[in-house]
């Protein structure tokens, strides 16, 4: 590879002094953190407050603070029902092994307090699990005053029987409805609960598929979730590369650029939720990875839920919360590339009731990429608080800010890359930008703030209010391709400067949950109003730049000339919307759900100009679901769901354009395999886009509604435990994306960056006992078949199989491992926006890692 020379500029590499001081600034942060304040190595040396009064649950010397972690509370973190045969089992996942109580009859329930525990749940809708089973009416988990979790099971005509068995080393608990009899404390059932159970990768259930506390496999769509456990395995450095274990999912874009975009079931989108917020700056910020807990897609449109969106389907970003057990976790990565990274995770009490908790994330990076004078940095604060007002009330408030700095990344011309070039082929590291960032630059810094807030009216109805603001700032030079000459080697370029880019968005919900009968008919109703508003401002100015030669770049002696200055223009967005679901127990073995919502969406320009324009509308968005469930392993689905997206703009005829609707019909099956421990999805679908703009064929320069593209495929996804320790994650996706009716595209071509065939797998084996107990490996492989590079199908981008390989060691609070990715050096191309502008994939790319917990 031949780097371009530099005659003048800064490349923005950062110095080695820079990393130094901001590596050791991570290490004393979080030494300084560990330490609760007045610490000494000492008792005698211990400093006490002026009044001469220790505050209770602070710990004031070291030994105070290792007899503080050791009495620390246990935390429940799943609660696990699965249906029987006979009855269910329950189980509770927890961080440290449990002492249950003995059970007692309470009416029709049968009752155990566990001590020294807290509850902190990864889904809080797991805690009230309505029905699970026939016979079984509730399964409550609540979290008491006095330091203890209250495990509590009703029966539909008595209080259930209880008897313990055991599973992939857990205790778990086995119930019968309707068997149980009061009895005295001396001769009551002993129910063991224990923790330290591994999940792997299976998650019983999202929030993303129904906002309400329901299995997966009780939905009539497809919901596929990426838990931190995978997230830490692979060791992954953005969103695009996390979804990469999800079945359907194909980056839109470069994993170097600063925007993320995906596609899912054959379209484009940009559908991206935190904690189940609307927020459009997840757009074009990307995701800090350390902050989040796990990562939620819903396949199909959303509309009924979350209001205007793709039709192909939605992610949710869940970030992490705070935990009742303290935990203090330091975390540094080194690379190719000059890549460097370090992290702290640090969470626990702030007062000895553990109603009052804590988070503090912090992180850093920097990576010069595989690309010339492409270097990356970014920054993360992220702190939040948990209140347990009562035993009923939770509310939690979260920031976070991010910096991250970095060119744009473009991408090459198809010529040279994918296509002959006269001239030879390019390397994969050639840039076509600029180092100097006053021509070439992406800068963007984001404060989050917001809030959730639960509250339990009684064991049947929930309430929930959510609120989150986002104040992205971005000013940035972008330079972008135009022209590749005849040539083949001599590349025209124009640059857009903006100052004084900014974006704030605002979003809140509210939702009540409830469950109750209509004579023998279970209802669980979901009713919620929820509002968006969106504001952008910007002024820019266009320049010409001088040409490069893309086979011998030079560097550095650019010059720019002045197209035209657009004074500063805003672009406001607002959407109201009002949703309603029912999910419907028909029979024990049959389930119906029905939701839908109606939006008010406006967005209002307003030009530098003085001129200005705004548009309104109004969408209803159904969606119907039916489950059935002929045995405990399997469940058949069929649904219908719709999604809409506003057009802003007229026809030639000042008609104003509709908004764009989404139609899929799905049908599947969801078992389980040994055990319970091996979940698979079966799904077949066909979504329908409509209303898509295309040319109008007597007046070019307008545009009319009759475009139309259409995606139907076959999903299979599996994902769960084999074998104690031995965790997997596998799909395959067939999708058949293409235009169906436009006025200027060929019908029957491809949408582009849709491969007809992809397929994944990820898996690991960690040893479970004997003197290599802890240590591990992992292996994955990623097949995307060949795809179009455009709309018109003029070129395509070759199929690749990317293999990925993890090395990792864990005793106790210690982990190291080894990450490989792309590790026989494949040469791929992850997408195409244009014939100029082609993504590279990664090259062989190591990353090592070390954490410890304490």
């Amino acid at each position: 590879m031949e780097p371009g020379r530099v005659l003048s500029g800064s490349s923005g590499v950062l110095s080695k002094t820079r990393m130094f001081r901001l590596l050791m600034a991570a290490g004393l942060l979080g030494a300084v953190a560990a330490v609760p304040v007045h610490a000494r190595t000492d008792e005698a040396t211990a400093q006490v407050p002026e009044d001469g009064v220790r505050a209770p649950g602070v710990a004031w010397t070291r030994k105070d603070w290792l007899a503080q972690n050791e009495t620390a509370r246990a935390v429940i973190t799943g609660v696990q029902v699965s249906e029987t045969p006979e009855g269910l089992t329950v189980e509770l996942v927890s961080d440290r092994t449990l002492t249950a109580g003995p059970t007692r009859v309470e009416g029709n329930a049968l009752v155990t307090d566990i001590p020294n525990a807290v509850l902190n749940l990864d889904n809080q809708d797991a805690a009230e699990q309505f029905a699970p089973a026939e016979g079984i009416a509730l399964v409550q988990v609540t979290g008491m005053p006095d330091g203890s979790v209250r495990l509590s099971i009703t029966g539909t005509e008595g209080p259930p029987t209880a008897q313990v068995i055991s599973t992939a080393g857990n205790l778990v608990l086995s119930l019968r409805p309707g068997m149980a009899q009061a009895s005295r404390d001396e001769d009551a059932i002993q129910i063991g609960v224990t923790g330290q159970g591994d999940d792997g990768y299976q998650v019983p259930d999202a929030s993303v598929g129904s906002r309400t506390p329901t299995p997966l496999r009780n939905l009539p769509f497809s919901v596929q979730v990426v838990p931190q456990r995978l997230l830490q395995d692979r060791d992954v450095q953005g969103l695009n590369e996390a979804l990469r274990t999800v079945v359907g999912v194909i980056p839109d874009n470069s994993s170097q650029s600063a925007f993320q975009s995906f596609t899912i079931r054959g379209f484009s989108g940009r559908d991206i939720l935190r904690n189940g917020l609307r927020d459009d700056t997840n757009i074009t910020t990307r995701s800090p990875i350390p902050n989040i807990e796990r990562i939620e897609v819903l396949q199909g449109p959303a509309g009924a839920l979350f209001g205007q969106g793709s039709p192909g389907g939605t992610v949710n970003i869940i970030t992490k919360k705070p935990l009742a057990t303290p935990h203090y976790i330091v975390e540094g990565t080194i690379g190719n590339f000059e890549t460097y990274e370090g992290s702290i995770d640090f969470t626990g009490p702030i007062d000895r009731d553990g109603n009052l908790l804590y988070r503090f994330i912090a992180g850093a990076r920097t990576s010069d990429t595989f690309i010339d004078f492409f270097d990356t940095r970014s920054y993360l604060i992220a702190p939040s608080i948990s209140w347990q007002i009562s035993p009923n009330t939770r509310l939690t408030v979260e920031g976070e800010y991010s910096v991250a700095e970095s060119p744009n990344d473009r991408g090459l011309p198809a010529a040279g890359t994918v296509l002959p070039n006269v001239n030879g082929r390019l390397p994969r590291s050639r840039f076509i930008g600029e180092p100097d960032d006053k021509l070439d630059k992406n800068n963007r810094d984001n404060l989050r703030l917001g809030y959730i807030l639960d509250h339990q009216f009684n064991s049947d109805w929930k309430f929930q209010n959510s609120f989150r603001v986002s104040f992205l700032n971005s000013p940035q030079n972008s330079l972008f391709p135009t022209n590749l000459l005849d040539d083949q080697r001599t590349l025209e370029r124009g640059l857009f400067s903006t100052s004084d880019q900014s974006q704030d968005n605002w979003a809140i919900d509210t939702n009540v949950v409830g469950r109750f009968k209509t004579g023998s008919v279970g209802h669980r109703v979901l009713l919620g109003l929820d509002y968006n508003r969106d504001f952008y401002s910007a002024s820019s100015r266009e320049f010409t730049l001088d040409p490069i030669d893309i086979f011998d770049p030079v560097y550095g002696q650019t010059r720019r000339r002045l197209v035209e200055s657009f004074p500063k223009d805003t672009f406001l967005t607002e959407n109201i919307g009002v949703y309603l679901q029912d999910q419907i127990d028909l029979l024990p073995q049959l389930k119906l759900l029905i939701g839908g919502r109606v939006d008010w969406a406006r967005q209002r320009f307003e030009f530098g100009d003085g001129s200005n324009e705004s548009q309104e509308d109004v969408a209803f968005s159904p969606r119907l679901g039916v489950v059935y469930q002929p045995s405990d392993v399997h469940a058949f689905y069929a649904s219908y769901s719709r999604s809409f997206l506003q057009n802003v703009g007229s026809t030639f005829d000042d008609s104003t354009f509709e908004p764009e609707r989404g139609t899929q019909y799905e049908v599947g099956v969801k078992s389980d395999w040994i055990k319970g421990r091996l979940s698979t999805t079966l799904a077949l679908y066909e979504i329908t886009r409509s209303n898509v703009l295309t040319e109008d064929p007597l007046n070019p320069n307008f545009s009319v509604q009759t475009g139309e593209q259409r995606s139907r495929g076959v999903e299979l996804t599996a994902t769960g435990t084999i074998l104690p320790g031995w965790n997997i994650v596998a799909g395959y996706a067939y999708t058949d994306a293409e235009v169906s009716d436009d006025n200027t595209i060929r019908v029957g071509n491809q949408l582009n960056n849709v491969p007809e065939n992809a397929a994944s797998l990820w898996t690991t084996y960690e040893i479970q006992e004997g003197s290599l107990q802890g240590l591990g490996f992992g292996l994955g492989l990623f097949y995307v078949g060949e795809r179009q590079g455009d709309l018109e199908n003029s070129f395509q981008l070759p199929g690749y199989t990317r293999t990925d390989i993890s090395l990792f060691y864990k005793r106790e609070q210690f982990r190291i491992g080894l990450n490989i990715e792309n590790i026989f050096d494949t040469r791929y191309f992850e997408s195409s926006q244009s014939d100029l502008r082609v993504s590279y994939g990664a090259p062989l790319t190591v990353r090592a890692t070390v954490s410890w917990k304490f």
